[in-house]
């Protein structure tokens, strides 16, 4: 689509033509939502999961599809339930929840599902 008329609401001044609009004004509305949260957030991914309510891989996957829409990632985002469920059970690792043991009876889980 491209935007073909500029009109000034306030003198009525209008510029028709051919324009190309932004990157971030093609981004759908779930993704600009998520970019504006984001940056008041100033790029903190823990205060953007506490703002949106959602885990930090699924901040994460968001935040690459936003990467990918404006074109500045070549590789398809990671959108997997699964993948996101293994950032999960890495992170749970990670912090001491559980342990090494029961992260890989997790994982097989999901392997298995494949």
């Amino acid at each position: 689509m491209t935007i073909t008329k500029l009109a000034c609401n306030h003198c009525h001044t209008k510029v028709e033509g051919e324009f190309v609009s932004c990157k971030f004004c093609r981004l759908p509305k779930d993704q600009l939502e998520f970019v504006e949260v984001f940056l008041k957030c100033r790029g903190n991914i823990k205060d953007v999961e506490k703002e949106l309510s959602i885990s930090y891989p699924t901040v994460r996957n968001r935040l690459e599809g936003v990467l990918h829409s404006l074109g500045l990632r070549n590789e398809k985002p990671v959108t997997s339930q699964d993948e996101a469920q293994r950032y999960e059970i890495l992170s749970a690792l990670e912090s001491g929840q559980i342990t090494s043991e029961e992260a890989t009876q997790q994982l097989r889980k999901i392997k298995k599902k494949l």
